[in-house]
């Protein structure tokens, strides 16, 4: 039988547990990785790099606090990420491409892993794919002081628990709200939105367990790629 995540997490850190839970993770990544196959969708692209790093007997997710001087969404937690440049060769690259520029993460300390099932925004209207990667231990945030703020590490298993959770609605849709409190650096951070909705999703995939409040994994990806085939065959109607 083989150990989850959140098993192998118990265990002391070294290096053989190190790249126990690496090759865990990118085993359970596999079953979810789309690939390509949303690639042909006829709508703007944009990606986002969910970087996982393993410290300390935990597998964190970096994320970044948006500059203020931003005109789109300043303040916000996000992932690194933006829209597709023409230089841009696929979703991998984008998402590289912006971690590089917004938080000095080198392309040499970064594997990739996997992509999840796009999202479609809204406002700006942008396809949006989500990018696996697990990021060298070596890492050393470099924020550019013009695009973030802000780096801070979240534990995955923050993001299954109800405890700083909160249910967010606006007209039909439905959002994740989460107050993490970083001891380390003295400050209570807001996350939510499309930023909550990958983190969740992704901490459920590799902690297998069902998080404490309401929500689906494998029907939140069915809706995702339900939305997504509508805009792929719309309807004539």
């Amino acid at each position: 039988m083989m150990s989850s995540v959140s098993d192998q997490l118990e265990g002391e850190q070294d290096e053989k547990n190190k790249s126990s839970v690496n090759e865990t993770v990118k085993r359970l990544i596999r079953k979810y990785d789309v690939g390509d196959r949303y690639v042909d969708i006829p709508l703007v692209k944009a990606s986002i790099l969910l970087p996982l790093l393993y410290k300390q007997d935990k597998l964190y997710l970096v994320l970044t606090v948006r500059s203020m001087n931003l005109k789109l969404m300043p303040g916000d937690v996000c992932f690194p990420g933006g829209r597709r440049e023409p230089t841009d060769g696929d979703d991998i690259q984008t998402a590289l491409r912006e971690a590089n520029e917004e938080i000095g993460l080198q392309p040499s300390q970064v594997e990739i892993i996997g992509r999840l099932v796009p999202y479609l925004s809204k406002s700006p209207v942008y396809l949006i794919t989500p990018v696996i990667a697990l990021v060298d231990e070596t890492f050393q945030p470099c924020p550019h002081p013009d695009e973030v703020m802000e780096v801070f590490l979240v534990p995955l298993e923050f993001f299954i628990s109800s405890e700083h959770y909160t249910p967010l609605s606006f007209g039909s849709y439905k959002f994740h709200s989460f107050q993490y409190e970083d001891k380390e650096k003295q400050k209570t951070f807001k996350i939510w939105g499309l930023t909550a909705h990958f983190a969740v999703i992704l901490s459920a995939i590799l902690l297998e367990k069902v998080p404490s409040f309401e929500f689906d994994l494998e029907q939140m990806l069915a809706e995702c790629d339900h939305i997504l085939a509508q805009a792929t065959y719309p309807s004539k109607l």
